[in-house]
């Protein structure tokens, strides 16, 4: 009797223990199921939650005016698919963008990052491809944040598809956010002595 007056109370803290996390995990079920019911991840700020209207996976309609291509007999790529996530280890703070296609007999890849900098109120933007041999990066104004498009630039040393090789060329990016199951997204080119130039465009309708 003594012992078992002795193990009663030990036995007893551990079925506490075992309900308090049992407890836990429902919470914590509870929670992500909350936000798998939505679709949607929690963000901190608005310039986050704004770019949920990416996320998923989209057929891309992709044109290139240069390294080939031309205004009038622009470069067209096959078979594109856009697939955009959230890069849940960051908190959400970061979308991924991975594209894959066929341009001729060549494999198409470009991977991308997009993120809303709330001390800058600005979003930012980062991609390696196949094409070009480096990374583009491009930042919005400060306060644009909240603007209708999508706008941010940047500059990269001419490969030579810009037609000046060695060259300092300014770079601007603009993401169109049209409507949940359409996105347009531009690259403009201003080569020395030159206007800006269009030299990429994608069109996105949403597959699912």
């Amino acid at each position: 009797m003594n012992r078992f007056h002795k193990v009663l109370p030990a036995a007893l803290v551990a079925v506490a223990l075992l309900t308090t996390a049992c407890s836990g995990t429902d919470s914590a079920a509870a929670s992500s199921s909350a936000t798998a019911e939505t679709g949607k991840p929690e963000h901190q700020f608005p310039g986050h939650t704004r770019l949920d209207q990416l996320a998923g996976e989209w057929t891309a309609e992709k044109q290139t005016f240069v390294a080939g291509g031309t205004p009038e007999r622009p470069l067209i790529y096959r078979d594109v698919v856009s697939r955009w996530r959230w890069i849940t280890k960051t908190g959400n703070n970061f979308l991924q963008e991975e594209v894959q296609g066929i341009q001729g007999d060549r494999t198409y890849y470009r991977l991308g990052t997009l993120g809303y900098s709330p001390t800058d109120d600005r979003y930012e933007w980062s991609t390696v491809d196949s094409v070009t041999p480096m990374m583009m990066t491009y930042r919005g104004a400060k306060g644009s944040g909240s603007a209708r498009e999508i706008v941010m630039v940047g500059d990269f040393t001419d490969p030579g598809i810009a037609g000046h090789p060695g060259a300092t060329i300014p770079m601007r990016t603009v993401i169109r956010l049209e409507s949940v199951d359409r996105t347009v997204m531009e690259i403009s080119f201003t080569p020395p002595g030159e206007p800006e130039r269009l030299i990429d465009r994608v069109v996105l309708t949403r597959r699912r």
